[in-house]
């Protein structure tokens, strides 16, 4: 008597399989890995060295980075045909909201005190989660999927800690943000150049 088992959980569908890939989407997402995770690093780096830190500053930085992050999501989502539907909805779906999470990140730069604090706090920590949570969905098979976990980790993990404190001072704020995204930047680097890497995409 002989029994088959699924081979796999639903939330495969969502997986990043890069031998399942067309070739043109690998390069996608490599290049989106790549974009996002280099434009993190940078603005932590400048982040970091700023020499008049303030929330306002840390807001529009934020707000760009998720801008820019949620813009190559999305594109990647709309453009890549090589991806399953759930992953392109995904994609999508994190793109917008990190693009609207830029936006309104960017307009709200002019508030002050200890409303702009709560704000900032809330726009992290949220977004982050979320960018973690989605990251390790697409975990995928292969050399990257351990960069993946870590990166998704490595987001959720920062932005439980931004949201579990709300009265984090400015500068511990800055600081850590500014930490975060150098890190965060630098393991999506990583899984950019580790992504597909010996496996032979379809077509």
């Amino acid at each position: 008597m002989s029994s088959q088992q699924h081979t796999g959980p639903t939330i495969d569908i969502f997986a990043l399989d890069p031998a399942k890939l067309a070739a043109s989407a690998v390069r996608s997402l490599r290049l989106a890995m790549g974009i996002s995770g280099a434009v993190a690093l940078i603005l932590g780096i400048v982040l970091l060295l700023w020499p008049t830190k303030t929330l306002a500053v840390v807001a529009v930085f934020l707000g760009l980075n998720f801008l820019i992050t949620g813009a190559v999501k999305a594109a990647v989502g709309i453009f890549s045909y090589g991806l399953s539907a759930g992953l392109r909805t995904l994609d999508i779906l994190l793109g917008l909201f990190l693009v609207i999470a830029g936006i309104v990140a960017i307009k709200n730069s002019a508030a002050t005190g200890e409303a702009l604090l709560i704000f900032t706090v809330i726009i992290i920590g949220v977004g982050w989660i979320i960018e973690g949570i989605l990251a390790m969905v697409e975990g995928g098979k292969g050399p990257s999927r351990t960069w993946a976990v870590l990166f998704g980790g490595l987001s959720v993990v920062a932005g439980i800690v931004v949201l579990a404190v709300p009265v984090w001072s400015a500068v511990w704020l800055l600081l850590i943000t500014a930490i975060a995204l150098i890190i965060l930047g630098a393991v999506g680097i990583a899984r950019a150049f580790t992504f597909g890497r010996g496996v032979v995409p379809q077509g």
